[in-house]
């Protein structure tokens, strides 16, 4: 009798919303209506769709079975594994080590698997040929697999294309409307990067983060993803490109790959390529890498200051990982800003809601980037009822205008807030 995780389906808390049918696992649809004695007919235990019910409908349950074994090729020798398991799990009981996150780039032996819904293909191996996510991909007999995928173009799921009116952290403001009446013509064209590091309750781009192909999203090779946006930017007559999520910065090759292309299909001087981020899994060599491959523009969202608050926001449970995740955050704000400031614009957005943070930490927030720098682009972003959180009250006008005055008092010079009435700021 072997350990196995298995996706069980609670009856109480299933409403039929119908949105794991967009779940990236193979047999994510065939949850529907479950009841909670039953398991989808081939679930691998992947947790893809755990992570995607905005319900909590869904969870993974351990149990105890006899299960065959079947015969599958890695790096061109043979193993035998249970049936019935991700690739991923596979490659881990062969000994690979899985990683959430590494500052370089994995070596040998080594898969980085942070987003585990098939969304960021970071952890993507060959599989019988074709690049596929380990992570959301079920052994199958005579399967051949080679994670020798350096020399092999990377893919990502990435959708959304499309003219944007409003930006985001890392849009200047003297290009942002400054009103909701005023949404009607793009400031900039955008994609949205499947897949997430984070667990963010009241995550805003859910359906993107947490769905991929079986939703109709095909892999995109960067040079797919650059032409199709640079075609966009022509259509809206815009000069900003800009990747968000999700989180974009999951898979490194992908990112770096695509904003080379974005810069060689826009040569343009007026052209800027706008990146859109948590900041968690960025480092020094990293940020280095984007700048070089023409990165001209960022916003990074900083969670919190303490590491309660930012696991409560960003929905972490492993607190080793929480903490490593918020020091990244705050070291790439600080790296960026005294490397980088008279060569790439940065934006900060902070988030505000009473449920989630106290006034008091967006002040002490406020004072740590003011020592930082006082003339940086800070956005205040009001972080309203969504996804798993529909029980918050979204901040009101008023609220907002208190904390661009708490970050204003804190020295910063360049303070915005996002309201219900639209932006409000310089």
């Amino acid at each position: 009798m072997r350990r196995f995780k298995v996706a069980r389906v609670s009856a109480e808390r299933c409403v039929n919303c119908g949105f794991c049918e967009n779940a990236v696992c193979e047999v994510g649809s065939a949850f529907r209506r479950q009841t909670a004695a039953k398991t989808a007919v081939g679930c691998t235990g992947c947790g893809a769709c755990v992570l995607a019910c905005p319900y909590e409908a869904r969870f993974l349950e351990v149990v105890q079975e006899e299960r065959a074994e079947i015969q599958i090729k890695v790096d061109g020798e043979r193993f035998a594994v249970p049936e019935g398991i991700t690739v991923l799990d596979a490659l881990e009981m062969l000994g690979f080590k899985i990683l959430p996150f590494k500052e370089e780039p994995p070596s040998e032996g080594e898969i980085l698997a942070p987003c585990r819904t098939g969304g960021c293909w970071a952890c993507a191996v060959i599989i019988d040929g074709e690049l596929k996510p380990s992570c959301v991909t079920p052994v199958r007999e005579g399967m051949e697999i080679s994670t020798n995928v350096h020399e092999i173009e990377p893919k990502r799921i990435v959708s959304g294309f499309q003219g944007h009116p409003v930006g985001g952290v890392g849009t200047p403001h003297w290009v942002k409307p400054v009103s909701s009446l005023l949404f009607y013509a793009p400031v900039e064209v955008a994609c949205f990067a499947h897949g997430c590091n984070l667990r963010c309750p009241t995550c805003q781009n859910w359906s993107i983060t947490y769905s991929a192909s079986v939703a109709g999203h095909n892999p995109l090779k960067p040079e797919e993803a650059a032409r199709i946006i640079t075609f966009e930017r022509r259509m809206n007559r815009v000069d900003r490109i800009a990747i968000s999520g999700g989180e974009c910065t999951l898979n490194r090759r992908w990112l770096l790959s695509f904003l080379e292309a974005l810069k060689r299909m826009n040569r343009d001087k007026n052209a800027r390529f706008h990146v859109d981020t948590n900041g968690t899994f960025l480092t020094r060599a990293y940020i280095d890498d984007l700048v070089d491959a023409g990165m001209t523009d960022i916003g990074v969202d900083v969670k919190a200051l303490h590491l309660e608050t930012f696991m409560r926001i960003t929905g972490l449970r492993e607190e080793s990982l929480a903490s490593c995740f918020l020091k990244n955050e705050w070291d790439a704000l600080k790296y960026l800003i005294d490397r980088y400031a008279e060569k790439v614009f940065v934006g900060v957005g902070i988030p505000y809601n009473a449920s989630l943070i106290s006034l008091e930490e967006v002040r002490e927030i406020g004072e740590r980037i003011a020592s930082i720098s006082e003339d940086v682009q800070v956005c205040a972003l009001d972080y309203r009822p969504e996804f798993r959180r529909r029980d918050i009250v979204k901040p009101s006008y008023e609220e907002m205008l208190v904390v661009k005055k708490t970050l204003e008092e804190c020295g910063l010079r360049c303070v915005l807030a996002q309201t219900e009435f639209g932006r409000i700021g310089p």
